[in-house]
């Protein structure tokens, strides 16, 4: 069973009150490799996604996403807002034409390790029922990655964490 406890989201009031989705984890990898999970995209398509483009701030890159189980779907356009290696990352992914998601990452040292704090603002009306699963998942899945560790079980992680996020 997946331990929502520490690893789980919160959701917190931005700086412009609007509710993020927040999530801290901390990894026994440095900074600089976590960075490289992230942005690297053969790194990243590990766990996430496959991406391709311009990676600065204002550039845009295509981002697929990839998973163990469903392989994929249609590329979604990602705006990269920010980027500040190997601190920061502020990025808005657009599906289709609905509100685009603003995503961010955050890594700091500790001790030998990192802390990641992960963001995603929610757009008004959207529960946090409807994206903290996934990025628990997500985020298990780049833990694991980086561990070497055997991949986490979507349905089992759904099953654990639906109910924390449903509140």
């Amino acid at each position: 069973m997946t331990d929502t406890g520490s690893r789980a989201g919160e959701v917190v009031r931005g700086t412009d009150g609007r509710a993020v989705l927040r999530f801290r984890r901390v990894h026994d990898e440095p900074v600089a490799d976590v960075w490289s999970a992230v942005t690297d995209p053969d790194r990243c398509a590990r766990w996430f996604g496959r991406w391709s483009g311009d990676g600065r701030p204002g550039g845009t890159v295509e981002l697929v996403l990839t998973s163990d189980e469903d392989g994929g779907g249609a590329p979604s356009t990602v705006l990269v807002r920010d980027c500040e290696p190997p601190h920061r990352l502020v990025v808005d992914i657009r599906e289709g034409d609905g509100e685009p998601w603003e995503l961010s990452v955050t890594l700091t040292p500790d001790g030998g390790g990192a802390v990641l704090v992960f963001e995603q603002v929610l757009p008004d009306g959207f529960s946090p029922a409807d994206a903290g699963p996934g990025w628990h998942w997500y985020l298990d899945r780049l833990a694991a990655v980086l561990a070497g560790a055997p991949m986490p079980d979507w349905e089992a992680t759904l099953a654990a964490t639906a109910p924390y996020y449903r509140g």
